[in-house]
């Protein structure tokens, strides 16, 4: 936490306000797992702990914000009940908060949101209206429905209610690691780590503890924001972590974490397709990319840390079919899964050959495929594809070794 920081006039909730929030979420949230890392703790030389909001309630730390902006609604905003855009976890939170509390909901989702992420929020009772293709198209259809019908627009992060919802966790964080030095929190618009930073400031003032936010690559709007010093929106690319996909910063989020934010750093997919695959594999733990960005950081080293590190594990909504491909993604991003193309010579015995080096090699072949047309090939040559499993970066060296030591010319392709 910056040491300069001027407690007295940071913008957004007060320590009141979220201590407030936090008995008011009681009724529904749950207080989620600190999981100690062994394996993470040997890569960054300090004690690491997983907060393991992926085990919420609605799967995602987002039913804080939107329950506790809910409970304080009037009987006759409640009467024309709320409307909500997104894209996933924030429509479960609100779907859910407005079940419990008896508000009539109704959530716009974009066309291609993901079926189980639909089938959550329909389950949660809320009415889904399917609408337009990126989720500006969807934000704006649930803008005019609210001022053509008079329910109330929950935002999914630019609110006071909202921040101090989530700030809830930084007390759940100091409760459960009260010597804790860095906290790591993947960012999207900035709601859930300005609602951390801004309840570790105030419900610690005498402590230090740094605060770093995580980005993907390619939906970074915070880093060029912060550079600038004011918001500076950016064009969001193709990224697997939808739920911090976000182009623009928060209002009041940009004006917390400019205060209180010490870093922000960005990951690739590929990063955080390989946190994931640890997380699975090492901590037993079922996250959504956007929640594995974190570890992402931690892994590629972005982050310098200095003293217990709390990682924020944000949510596990994940559709299996893209955990299918993120799973493939990870293992290929760590070399343990290995595409590769090589040129032969079109006489028999050949693909034996191949076959032999490579169990020589110990490792393990997975898929063969077999042209005479690929590009690149002389007219007396074929080309196969071969997928194998090997044992991670330095076994997948050896492997391509042998391969050239026996005269053949193997490239990597690294598409997955």
């Amino acid at each position: 936490m910056r040491a300069e920081l001027d407690r007295s006039t940071l913008p957004g909730p007060t320590l009141d306000d979220i201590r407030a929030a936090r008995a008011r979420v009681a009724a529904v949230v749950e207080t989620t797992p600190m999981e100690r890392s062994r394996y993470l703790s040997e890569i960054a030389g300090q004690p690491v702990f997983l907060k393991a909001e992926n085990l919420q309630r609605t799967g995602s730390y987002k039913i804080r914000g939107a329950y506790n902006r809910l409970s304080q609604l009037t009987a006759e905003q409640r009467a024309h009940g709320v409307v909500a855009a997104s894209a996933g976890n924030h429509a479960q939170g609100v779907a859910l908060a407005a079940r419990e509390l008896g508000i009539r909901a109704t959530i716009f989702m974009p066309n291609g949101v993901a079926l189980p992420k639909l089938q959550a929020t329909r389950g949660y009772g809320a009415e889904v209206v399917l609408h337009g293709d990126v989720v500006d198209e969807t934000l704006a259809a649930a803008a005019e429905f609210a001022e053509r019908t008079g329910a109330v627009f929950i935002p999914p992060f630019d609110h006071p209610a909202v921040v101090a919802g989530q700030g809830t966790l930084a007390l759940e964080i100091l409760e459960q690691v009260p010597e804790v030095a860095t906290v790591i929190v993947p960012i999207g618009g900035g709601g859930l780590i300005s609602g951390i930073a801004a309840g570790l400031a105030l419900a610690a003032p005498e402590r230090d503890i740094r605060v770093i936010g995580v980005q993907a690559r390619n939906a970074a709007p915070y880093p060029v924001s912060l550079a600038a010093g004011e918001i500076t929106p950016v064009v969001v690319g193709p990224t697997i972590a939808d739920g911090i996909a976000v182009a623009r910063p928060g209002a009041l989020n940009f004006d917390i974490i400019s205060r209180t934010v010490d870093d922000v750093v960005t990951v690739s997919d590929d990063d955080i397709a390989r946190a994931l695959v640890v997380l699975l594999e090492r901590a037993k733990m079922v996250v959504e990319p956007a929640g594995g960005a974190g570890v992402a950081a931690l892994l590629t080293g972005e982050v310098e840390l200095s003293g217990p590190t709390v990682v924020l594990l944000s949510g596990g909504n994940i559709d299996p079919m893209i955990m299918e491909r993120v799973i493939s993604r990870g293992l290929a991003a760590d070399r343990r899964y290995l595409k590769v193309e090589i040129p032969l010579p079109d006489r028999p015995g050949q693909l034996a050959r191949i076959a032999a080096i490579i169990s020589e090699a110990n490792a393990n072949v997975v898929e063969v495929l077999h042209t005479r047309h690929g590009t690149g090939l002389q007219i007396t040559e074929v080309g196969i594809e071969i997928h194998m499993e090997t044992k991670g970066g330095k076994h997948a060296e050896e492997v391509l070794q042998h391969l050239r030591d026996a005269g053949y010319r193997p490239r990597v392709d690294t598409r997955v």
